[in-house]
C-alpha cells in the first residue's frame, strides 16, 4: 500500500468515527428529551436516517455556514422536546431529503428503508414546504388554490403538521443569518398568520409563543427591542416580587396537604405589545405581565387550590374563568383568576393539573407523545377531519382565505345546550350560528330559540353560559338568505350558502353541460370524449374534484369558458365584440351577499341596469333586485335588504323607460328618426299632448349599461326643442 493510500484510508477511519461519534452524541440527547431509554432497533434506524440525510444533504450549506445537516437535526431535537414518537423523528431528519437532494434520495428509496408512514409524513413535509402559504395582498384565486393544497398535505397525517411547525421554528431561531430583506419579511407574516395561528389552534402553546414572538422581532424590530428594554428596567423588581408571591402560595398550599408545583410565568413580547395595540393602553398600564401557575395532582385540589387562593389575596370581580367545567374548543383545561396582592397590584394565577399542563402546553401533541403509545381514533381524527372539513368548503367555494384566518384566530364564547353539553362559538354568535352548530338539519329548520328560557331575537349575541334551546319548524323549506347577515361563524355562512347551491344544483349541471356542448361542437366530439380529456382528468386530481363538481363550476362561472380553453390549451382567436339579445338567467347577471345562481327578479318601478347601484330586497315574489336610491325601498328595514353587485362580464340588454319633455308635437318624428339613425333601440313609445306647445314623450329603450343609457339620453337633450329628459 502506497504512502498517499494510507493516508487517505486514516483520514476515512477518522472521519467514519467522527461520523460515529457524532450520531451516537445525537441519540443521547434525543434519549434526554424523549426522558425515555430507546430501543436498540430505533437507534439503528435513526443512524439509518443520518446516513441517508448526510447522502441528500451532501455539499450543501446554510446562510449561517454550517453543514446543511445541522437543520434537519436542529428539527429532530425540536421534535424529540415535543414527546413525538420514533417515526415523527426520522421523517424530521428527512423532511429535507427529497427536496434538497437533486434526486439522489426519493420517496421510494425511503418507503423501502423506513416504511410507508415515515414517507408519507416526508412527502407531506415537502409539499407542504412547497407552498408560498398566502400572506398580504396576493390574488384571492391563489390564495384559495394554495391554501387548499396546503391542508391537504396536512390533513394526510395529523404528524406532517408537527414536523413542519418544528421545521419552521428552527427557521425562525436562525432566521438572522437570511439576507434577503424582503424574503426574511415575509416568513416571518407566513408564520405569524398561517403556522403560529395553526400552532394556537392545535394546543400547541410552546411553540405558538416562540414563533410569534420570533415573527415579531423581524416584522417590527423597533417595537421588540422597547419593549425588551422596557420588561428588563423592572426585571429584577418582578422577579423579587414574583419569589414572595411564590412563597406564600407553597406554604399556604402545605398548610392545607395540597401538593402542587407553584412557578412564575412571563407574557411574550408579541403578546404584551399586542395587548397595547389592541386595548390602546401603554406599557406602564398593563398588569399582567407575570403571573403565577400551580400545578396540582388532581381536578379536586384545582378547586381547593382556588379556595386556598382567593384566601390568599383579594378576587377581582369579574376575572375569574373556570375552563375545566368549559374546556377551550383546542382541548386547553385551566381555572384562571387575578386577586389583588399586599402590594397592590394584580396577580393572574393559573390553576391545572399535570395532565392539563400538558396539554396547555403541547396540545394536541400531549395525546400523541411517544410515552403515552398510540392515541384514540378520536383524537387522531378530530383535527384531520376539521382540517379536510376547510380544505372541502375553500374548494368549493362556500369559505374563503379570510374565512380560515378568522376561524383560527378568533376569540370564542361556550355556550350550553339544555342537556349541558357545551358548544363553542365565536365572539358575537348569535342563535342561527348555535343551531348550525349543533346540526346542520336543525340550522336549515331553524325557527327561534330561547336564551336562559326566554325568547330571543336572532340577532341575539350570545354570552358564555348561556344556556340556548333551538325552535324547529320541521316543514320549514330551509334557510332564509337573510340569515348569513345574522350568521357570524364562517362555518354558518358555509352551510347556508351550500345549501343554495345545493338547490341549484341541477340548474348549474345544466349550464355547465352547455358551456361542454359549445367546446365539444367545435372540437367536433362527443360531451363524454371531452370530459374523458388527460388535460380535464389532470385537472380534476390537481383540485381534488369529481365530475360533477367540475361541470358544476361550469355552470356558477368558477370556470369560465375561456379557463376550460385554457385548460385544453386551446388558444382562441381574437372574439369581435357583439351586441347580443341572448336573454341571460337573471341569476347570473347579479351576486348578492356573495352567493351567484339565486333566482331573482328585477323591479319595475326602477329598471336597474349594470352601472347602478342595486340591493336584493326580500318580498313574497322572491328576492327583487331595486336601484338602492329607489323610494319603494330607502325606508326598508335593513333585515329585509341584502347587499348586491353586478357581475362584472354581463352581456345582456335592459329595458328603460325615458321621458322627454318636448315644445312641440310636430318635432316628435323628426325626433325619433333621428334616434333611429343614432342606433337607438326603441321598443315602443307614447306622446301626449299637453298643450300646443308641450308634449311629454315616453320611450321604452333597450341598453347595455348605464354608460349606454347616459349616452343616448345626452343624445336627446341635444335636440332642438327639448324641455327636460329624465329617467323614469
Amino acid at each position: 500500500m502506497s504512502e498517499s493510500e494510507s493516508e487517505k484510508k486514516e483520514l476515512t477511519m477518522v472521519k467514519d468515527n467522527n461520523n460515529d461519534e457524532m450520531t451516537k452524541n445525537f441519540i443521547n440527547e434525543i434519549e434526554k428529551l424523549l426522558e425515555k431509554k430507546i430501543t436498540n432497533e430505533d437507534e439503528q434506524k435513526i443512524a439509518q436516517a443520518i446516513e441517508l440525510a448526510k447522502i441528500a444533504y451532501e455539499g450543501l450549506y446554510r446562510k449561517s455556514g454550517e453543514p446543511f445537516i445541522s437543520h434537519p437535526l436542529e428539527v429532530a431535537k425540536i421534535v424529540a422536546s415535543l414527546k413525538l414518537d420514533i417515526e415523527s423523528i426520522i421523517a424530521a431528519i428527512l423532511h429535507d431529503a427529497i427536496e434538497d437532494s437533486n434526486g439522489k434520495v426519493t420517496y421510494e428509496m425511503i418507503e423501502k428503508q423506513f416504511g410507508h408512514d415515515i414517507a408519507l409524513i416526508v412527502d407531506g413535509v415537502t409539499k407542504v414546504s412547497r407552498i408560498n402559504a398566502p400572506v398580504g395582498n396576493i390574488e384571492q384565486r391563489k390564495k384559495l388554490e394554495t391554501i387548499q393544497k396546503m391542508l391537504f398535505a396536512m390533513a394526510e397525517d395529523i404528524r406532517v403538521i408537527f414536523v413542519k411547525l418544528a421545521d419552521r421554528l428552527h427557521n425562525m431561531r436562525t432566521i438572522d443569518f437570511v439576507e434577503d430583506v424582503e424574503k426574511k419579511k415575509y416568513k416571518a407574516l407566513e408564520t405569524l398568520e398561517v403556522y403560529a395561528p395553526i400552532a394556537h389552534k392545535l394546543g400547541i402553546n410552546v411553540i405558538k409563543s416562540e414563533l410569534e414572538d420570533l415573527s415579531f422581532k423581524v416584522l417590527h424590530y423597533d417595537e421588540y427591542q422597547k419593549i425588551k428594554q422596557m420588561i428588563a428596567q423592572k426585571k429584577v423588581e418582578r422577579e423579587e416580587r414574583l419569589k414572595i408571591y411564590i412563597q406564600q402560595l407553597e406554604t399556604a398550599l402545605q398548610e392545607h396537604n395540597i401538593k402542587a408545583k407553584v412557578e412564575g410565568r412571563y407574557k411574550h413580547y408579541y403578546s404584551i405589545w399586542k395587548k397595547m395595540i389592541q386595548k390602546g393602553k401603554d406599557f406602564n398600564e398593563l398588569y399582567d405581565l407575570m403571573g403565577l401557575r400551580a400545578i396540582v395532582n388532581d381536578v379536586t385540589s384545582c378547586y381547593t387550590t382556588i379556595g386556598i387562593v382567593h384566601n390568599l389575596w383579594v378576587p377581582l370581580p369579574g376575572r375569574f374563568k373556570d375552563y375545566i367545567a368549559a374546556p377551550k374548543s383546542n382541548g386547553y383545561r385551566s381555572i384562571h383568576t387575578t386577586v389583588i396582592t399586599q402590594f397592590g397590584e394584580p396577580l393572574e394565577v393559573q390553576i391545572r393539573d399535570y395532565q392539563m399542563h400538558e396539554e396547555a402546553e403541547y396540545g394536541l401533541i400531549a395525546h400523541w407523545a411517544y410515552k403515552e403509545g398510540e392515541p384514540t381514533v378520536d383524537i387522531k381524527q378530530k383535527w384531520i377531519l376539521r382540517l379536510a372539513e376547510w380544505r372541502k368548503e375553500l374548494s368549493q367555494g362556500y369559505a374563503s382565505l379570510d374565512d380560515l384566518k378568522k376561524e383560527l384566530q378568533m376569540s370564542e364564547v361556550f355556550v350550553l345546550t339544555p342537556k349541558g353539553e357545551i358548544i363553542h362559538l365565536p365572539y358575537g354568535a348569535t342563535p342561527i350560528d348555535f343551531a348550525y352548530a349543533v346540526h346542520t338539519e336543525i340550522g336549515h329548520h331553524f325557527a327561534g330559540a330561547k336564551v336562559n328560557g326566554k325568547i330571543v331575537p336572532i340577532d341575539y349575541q350570545l354570552n358564555n353560559g348561556d344556556v340556548v334551546e333551538i325552535i324547529v319548524n320541521k316543514s320549514s323549506p330551509g334557510p332564509s338568505l337573510d340569515w348569513l347577515r345574522y350568521a357570524k361563524s364562517p362555518r354558518t355562512k358555509a352551510k347556508i350558502k351550500r345549501f343554495f347551491k345545493e338547490k341549484e344544483k341541477e340548474q348549474l349541471i345544466e349550464r355547465g353541460k352547455d358551456v361542454l356542448r359549445r367546446i365539444a361542437k367545435k372540437l367536433n366530439i362527443s360531451i363524454e370524449e371531452l370530459l374523458e380529456k388527460p388535460e380535464i382528468k389532470k385537472y380534476q386530481t390537481a383540485h381534488q374534484i369529481d365530475e360533477e363538481e367540475f361541470i358544476i363550476r361550469l355552470g356558477d362561472k368558477t370556470l369560465t369558458q375561456d379557463d376550460l380553453l385554457s385548460i385544453l390549451g386551446i388558444k382562441e382567436q381574437q372574439k369581435k365584440k357583439t351586441q347580443t339579445k341572448k336573454k341571460k338567467s337573471t341569476g347570473s347577471l347579479v351576486i348578492v351577499d356573495g352567493l351567484e345562481g339565486l333566482e331573482i327578479l328585477f323591479a319595475k318601478c326602477c329598471n336597474p341596469i349594470p352601472g347602478d347601484k342595486i340591493v336584493g330586497v326580500a318580498s313574497k315574489r322572491g328576492l327583487v333586485i331595486h336601484r338602492s336610491n329607489c323610494a319603494n325601498v330607502v325606508n326598508l328595514g335593513n333585515d329585509r335588504k341584502f347587499l348586491a353587485v353586478w357581475r362584472a362580464d354581463i352581456n345582456a340588454q335592459f329595458n328603460v323607460l325615458v321621458k322627454i319633455e318636448l315644445d312641440r308635437k310636430e318635432r316628435v318624428p323628426d325626433l325619433l328618426s333621428k334616434a333611429m339613425k343614432k342606433k337607438v333601440e326603441i321598443r315602443n313609445f307614447k306622446f301626449e299632448i299637453i298643450s300646443d306647445d308641450y308634449v311629454i314623450i315616453s320611450l321604452n329603450v333597450n341598453v347595455q349599461s348605464l354608460e349606454e343609457l347616459e349616452e343616448i339620453m345626452k343624445f336627446f337633450k341635444s335636440f332642438p326643442g327639448i324641455r327636460k329628459v329624465v329617467r323614469s
